[in-house]
């Protein structure tokens, strides 16, 4: 069970510092919205090629952020049931959800997407505008890149879960520390604590 922690905390690290890194791309994003604005509003200036690299930069943004998401438990959930459930219960539709509903997913994402960029790169794809962005498979590549990140986030919290409901005491306190975090990083299955 040490393992299976030490494992999920090192797939942790690696998608929280990919999501972390590709976040600074919101700073070119931010600059090359904001010059495209002003030229086009002041300027008369319209540029195709900005246009395409606002979309791929928000895509790329997007696309390597979104196991930062997973991991970090931002993403949507239908907290109204959830909540109701204790921990092991939670644990239990996590892993099923993650089984049966994200790896297959990203598998079908994955499997498809690497054709989907080799036929883009082999064909040297290029916009359909006349003055687009060319290399077209680059910004392609970030599709399957972006679900193969996704699929660590999941395979680290399907170890955390494991964790949780087969490890030791220890183990298990720092399982659901990660898991099952709230505000006030209390334990599931404890009452909140109220003032």
């Amino acid at each position: 069970m040490d393992t299976l922690i030490k494992a999920s905390d090192a797939l942790n690290r690696f998608v929280i510092a990919v999501g972390k890194l590709a976040a600074w791309l919101a700073i070119p994003l931010m600059l090359v919205i904001i010059f495209d604005v002003v030229s086009r509003r002041f300027f008369v200036l319209g540029s195709t090629k900005l246009q395409e690299l606002e979309w791929h930069l928000h895509a790329i943004l997007f696309l390597l952020c979104f196991a930062f998401a997973y991991v970090k438990d931002s993403h949507v959930r239908i907290e109204l049931l959830r909540e109701r459930f204790s921990g092991r219960t939670r644990a239990w539709i996590e892993i099923f959800g993650m089984v049966f509903f994200l790896a297959p997913y990203c598998y079908i994402i994955l499997y498809f997407g690497y054709d989907f960029v080799l036929r883009s790169y082999l064909s040297h794809e290029v916009s359909s505008a006349l003055t687009g962005l060319t290399h077209r498979w680059i910004i392609k590549a970030f599709v399957p890149l972006g679900f193969a990140l996704l699929a660590l986030a999941g395979l680290s919290s399907i170890l955390r879960n494991l964790v949780y409901l087969f490890g030791p005491e220890r183990l298990r306190e720092r399982a659901s520390l990660h898991l099952f975090a709230t505000s006030e990083m209390e334990m599931p299955d404890k009452p909140p604590v109220t003032s």
